[in-house]
């Protein structure tokens, strides 16, 4: 249900336009993703040297280099204006730079597939020699990977998998049996990209002698089939009269899934030969990378269920796989820990959650614990990498607590340091040696600063949005705190107070909740958007992460296995009693609002025996776990055909006889992700019992609502409905 972005299209950052602080906010400010985002700088990508990065011009037809150690530009790299030789292009969607640094992998006329992949024509420019050359003249390409030394570019199309040698000016297929809905050789099946995170799993070995790569077969895998409407919003011309189809393999919970295989493919031999592994029809592939070496292949297998772990160092000459590390879990392995992995000359760091909490371990390629690089009660959230000059590993971690974020480096001794002490959100951005970084800052009440540095002191602030800071210093303001559940532990929490809040007044309140296993919504962060609307129309938000959320511990989060939505409602719905309970609050005035696992929430505590809401609002639900996607409901649910109890009590279908307070349930009908069928399914239930409820449909959105206006348009409607329900 949430992945992490890999791969995909770089464009140059928007330049905000600021209105004077003395504007009235409206509607659009608070809930136009576009309009209410802060600035930010630049994507900033490290070249090799250490010492300096690129960054997209600001006409977005240009490249420029600049100086870590003076933030200052030093020289334009790639300019579309200037280009010599025969192929031009007037424009361009995102690039990649080399491992050598001597070249650029570029790309436009980029068509979407789904919520994060693409195919577009894709360009390698030589930066000596300010020429461009085209990658393939057969067709857009989807996951191109270029070599190490910027000679080669890998790609898929048409299911198979490409090589094309640009000196040479010629294009090798190497794989021949791919075919749609069968076969897909080099880019992951919908399920890999949603839920792993994975656009692409070509890898070139570090000397680029050999390409490895995973196959997926998904012709077992159930085809999903929804109808495509011709709408008024980027409408398609010809489906105007007739619908068209939309289909894909997409598994359900305890359905077929893709089997997979390992191959590697000699550039010098064109010879391919499948890794020797222990994958079954029914594991998955969830990593897999060169570690230090051309003939190591660090291959990750997982079971089905998601609660073992073994990591395989593979010889792609002799295709013998040697397993140098399992983890076990007595619930789900997160992929947030095992994807935490960094692969060096003569060892890796990898992420794990053993000891209850997430920690970094060092290992060696034999499989021995070298180190255990941090410990305690809190997490490391993300892994940075070790600084080749003083051996020190930097991470960001919740030392200071779950809600917070800092940057910290610890020595081989085990000893831990802040970058920058203090509560807020922070994270950092690296050059290639370690020695700068880019440092990015924000709190409940700070929108996003930037700034460069050193390893010993600030170079310059890059962006402050002291402009857009000004903007919203009228603005309702969020409020961390803890409030109990309903076994009386703590939870973190937050509450927004109305615009010209006054004490004495009684406000209507609306609970919003997400509580997907190991998710967050309590941050010590900035962020706008709808919820703040509602708050200056007059409206106390709370807001609680309940038992299964993440970043506590691993008990908090494991809690709701196999059984999910029973704690994270009976948490939800203490957590809005307790705001109800608030002298200023009206508890004969409270609602609840939730979008994909919050949708499924709102379902859930509106229908539950005790339930104190007098209206809710449910976008995108889940409506039972049997008609979402194997490799997320699996990883906390195991299938259907393991635990038919679990599933059966955390639906939603068998509990609307208990609705018997306003509904307003809304989806988009092009969502490939929660499919439309889960809203239609509940509401035919809903018809079918006689029961009256309010319902609203995107018609050619997905589930981000990220089109058009349609983002305005929801809180709108929100807002209408709650005003109308809680008079």
């Amino acid at each position: 249900m949430k992945s992490t972005l890999i791969y995909t299209t770089i464009a140059a950052a928007s330049v905000l336009t600021v209105r004077a602080a003395a504007t009235p906010l409206t509607a659009e400010d608070f809930c136009d993703i576009h309009v209410n985002a802060p600035a930010s700088v630049k994507e900033m990508k490290p070249m090799p040297d250490g010492e300096s990065y690129l960054c997209i011009g600001d006409d977005g037809k240009t490249i420029e280099k600049f100086s870590y150690k003076t933030g200052k530009k030093v020289a334009t790299i790639f300019d579309v204006a200037t280009l010599k030789g025969d192929v031009k292009i007037s424009d361009f969607d995102g690039y990649e730079i080399s491992a050598n640094g001597r070249t650029l992998l570029l790309w436009n006329d980029t068509e979407g597939i789904y919520r994060y992949s693409f195919r577009a024509n894709h360009y390698v420019f030589d930066i000596d020699r300010n020429t461009l050359k085209r990658v393939s003249n057969g067709g857009k390409q989807r996951g191109a990977a270029i070599s190490h030394d910027g000679t080669m570019v890998a790609f898929m199309r048409d299911n198979n998998i490409y090589i094309s040698k640009l000196d040479f000016g010629t294009e090798l297929q190497i794989t021949k049996d791919g075919a749609e809905g069968k076969i897909i050789n080099g880019t992951p099946d919908w399920g890999y990209e949603e839920e792993f995170g994975i656009l692409n799993t070509m890898r070139w070995a570090p000397d680029d002698s050999s390409l490895s790569f995973v196959t997926f077969d998904e012709s077992q895998v159930p085809t999903y089939h929804f109808d495509i409407y011709s709408g008024y919003c980027d409408p398609v011309e010809e489906y105007e009269k007739y619908p068209g189809e939309f289909v894909y393999k997409y598994p359900l919970a305890g359905d077929n899934n893709s089997k997979v295989k390992v191959s590697t493919y000699n550039v010098d031999t064109r010879i391919t030969k499948v890794m020797d592994l222990p994958i079954n029809d029914t594991d998955y592939v969830p990593s897999m990378e060169y570690g230090g070496s051309p003939d190591r292949l660090m291959v990750m297998i997982l079971n089905r269920d998601q609660n073992n772990l073994r990591l395989y160092a593979v010889n792609t000459g002799s295709t013998v796989a040697r397993m140098i590390l399992e983890e076990k879990s007595s619930a789900w392995l997160s992929p947030a820990a095992y994807q935490m992995v960094d692969y060096g000359k003569n060892g890796f760091v990898i992420g794990s959650d053993r000891s209850g909490y997430r920690h970094l371990y060092e290992y060696d390629y034999s499989g021995s614990l070298k180190r255990q690089i941090t410990s305690g009660n809190y997490y490391v959230t993300a892994y940075y990498g070790q600084n080749p000059v003083t051996r020190e590993y930097y991470f960001q971690t919740t030392q200071e607590g779950s809600t917070e974020r800092n940057v910290a480096h610890s020595n081989a001794k085990g000893g831990v340091t802040m970058l920058h002490p203090g509560k807020g959100w922070e994270s950092a951005s690296f050059s290639s040696n370690m020695q700068y970084y880019v440092r990015t800052y924000s709190n409940a009440v700070t929108p996003p600063q930037y700034t460069l540095h050193s390893l010993k002191a600030k170079i310059a602030d890059l962006e402050l949005n002291e402009e857009y800071a000004a903007k919203y210093a009228g603005a309702p303001k969020r409020e961390i705190l803890s409030v109990p559940n309903a076994d009386g532990q703590m939870m973190d929490a937050y509450i927004i107070k109305p615009a010209g809040f006054d004490q004495s007044k009684k406000y209507p309140v609306l609970t919003y909740q997400y509580n997907g296993p190991e998710s967050q919504e309590v941050q010590n962060r900035w962020k706008i958007d709808g919820l703040y609307y509602f708050a200056q129309q007059g409206y106390v938000i709370g807001c609680v992460d309940g038992r299964g959320t993440g970043y506590r511990s691993r008990a908090w989060s494991d809690c709701v296995y196999k059984d999910l939505g029973r704690y994270e409602t009976l948490d939800q719905i203490a957590g809005a009693r307790y705001f109800a309970s608030l002298p200023y609050c009206d508890a004969d005035r409270l609602a609840c609002f939730g979008w994909s696992y919050g949708g499924y929430m709102t379902l859930m505590e509106l229908t539950a025996n005790d339930t104190p809401f007098k209206a809710g609002v449910s976008m995108a639900p889940v409506t039972d776990w049997r008609y979402y996607d194997s490799i997320y409901t699996e990883r906390y649910m195991q299938s259907p055909q393991q635990n038919a109890a679990g599933y059966d009590s955390s639906s939603t279908l068998p509990r609307t006889g208990n609705l018997n307070v306003p509904l307003l349930i809304m989806s988009g009908t092009s969502d490939d992700n929660v499919h439309f069928y889960n809203t239609l399914k509940y509401t035919s239930k809903l018809t079918s019992e006689g029961k009256l409820f309010d319902m609203m449909a995107w018609t050619g959105f997905e589930h981000s609502l990220r089109m058009c206006n349609a983002r305005v348009q929801l809180y709108r409607k929100v807002l209408d409905f709650l005003d109308t329900r809680l008079k």
